[in-house]
């Protein structure tokens, strides 16, 4: 496009410039042959005017009329541009003494190498616009041609322990320091994930130890037949929290592992046993209260997820029902596709609802962390799942939870 504008520019330059050369030219001409034929006609009234296939000339009395084209005869002194028996002439007009001379320049000749100029110009720049596009794309090609490189080892890059430097591969001063930056990112972010990966091993074997001891001794503790009733309550409840915190662990290990690995694409969970398990864990807590647990199963869907996943979701979703539930009813229903738990609770503000998901939020009536549905959140997202929440306060909240 640069290439085109420049050629039309210069092209229009050259065919006005041309135009003005040739009527200066035209119009010295006329000058040089109105003064000698008027010097001549002074040296001798009887010296007869040029008639060539060029040059015109001719003579008339300033009163009177003389054998002249009238055309010829009605102009005035100056300069001008007429049409004579079909032939476009340049006129200059000139009075001396008691004559009016008059001298045409046949402009057929000056026409045709105008449009001759003209056809050249226009050719000139539809070549130019062609060799402008090849060299265009040719310099474009060869400049880009390393930021493709560039981009096509960046997407070949894989996460590993000493990644390949890319600035080796390019001396250009630019490329090379984008290059390098992405060396030192990449550098960034491997150190990051293999401090993941050793956090990750480090809960897996740090915390799975105390947990298995922290379960074994309750068992052993529940299995003692003299145990107060007291006591016997106050274990069972450390029993279920430590098992609790068994499965969070076994399910925040798992969405710390990279998604899309084939372990995690072969696992296969009953979504009823895992509700009617995590029901059987809240039962005891919802004694404390006059509300009815009813469990409505329709279907029963198998998911790719692991069951300590699937465990913590209906776990915050129903223990939420429970919290913000004084008295009533707790319905959970269980579907081909979805599961949905409503309550008969205090509800939540419709300008509070966009927000439930948000980590850490918590309203003035919320009676937890503000973690927990956060963190189901990021599991649907994690496994392809959608969950909304639609509540009217004081008439309670219903979660769906497609899968």
């Amino acid at each position: 496009m640069f290439g085109g504008l420049v050629s039309v520019v210069q092209a229009f330059g050259l065919y006005v410039a041309s135009q003005d050369l040739e009527e200066r030219i035209i119009d010295d001409t006329l000058t040089a042959e109105l003064q000698d034929f008027a010097a001549r006609r002074s040296r001798n009234p009887r010296s007869l005017p040029e008639m060539t296939a060029t040059i015109r000339a001719y003579v008339m009395p300033i009163q009177g009329s003389a054998s002249v084209p009238a055309e010829v005869a009605a102009l005035a002194p100056g300069r001008h541009q007429l049409m004579l028996d079909g032939t476009l002439f340049r006129a200059a007009v000139a009075v001396q003494d008691t004559e009016r001379f008059a001298v045409l320049y046949n402009e057929t000749q000056v026409s045709q190498r105008e449009q001759g100029l003209l056809a050249l110009l226009v050719g000139g720049v539809f070549v130019m616009i062609g060799l402008s596009a090849v060299a265009g794309f040719w310099v474009s090609g060869r400049v880009i041609a390393p930021v493709t490189d560039l981009v096509r080892r960046v997407a070949k890059l894989h996460l590993q322990a000493k990644p390949e430097s890319l600035a080796q591969y390019y001396p250009w001063d630019e490329i090379r320091e984008l290059a390098q930056d992405f060396d030192d990112y990449l550098t960034r972010l491997n150190a990051f994930i293999e401090r993941e990966r050793a956090f990750t091993a480090d809960v897996s074997h740090e915390l799975r130890t105390p947990l298995a001891i922290l379960n074994g001794a309750a068992e052993v503790l529940l299995s003692d037949p003299k145990l107060p009733p007291t006591c016997r309550h106050r274990v069972t409840r450390m029993a279920r929290a430590a098992e609790e915190m068994s499965e969070i662990t076994a399910a925040l290990l798992v969405l710390a592992r990279e998604e899309g690995t084939q372990a995690a694409r072969s696992v296969s969970c009953e979504v009823e046993t895992v509700l009617e398990e995590v029901v059987d864990k809240l039962r005891e807590p919802l004694q404390a209260k006059p509300i009815e647990l009813k469990l409505n199963i329709q279907a029963k869907p198998k998911l790719a997820v692991e069951r300590a996943v699937l465990a913590m979701v209906i776990g915050n979703l129903l223990r939420n029902a429970f919290a913000y539930t004084d008295r009533g009813e707790i319905r959970v229903n269980l579907e081909a596709g979805s599961l949905t738990v409503t309550d008969t609770g205090i509800g939540i503000e419709a300008e509070k609802l966009p927000r439930v998901f948000e980590r850490y939020y918590a309203s003035q009536h919320s009676r937890g962390s503000g973690i927990g549905l956060s963190l189901v959140k990021r599991i649907c997202d994690r496994y392809g799942w959608s969950i909304t929440i639609e509540s009217e306060p004081g008439h309670g909240t219903t979660t769906k939870l497609e899968f």
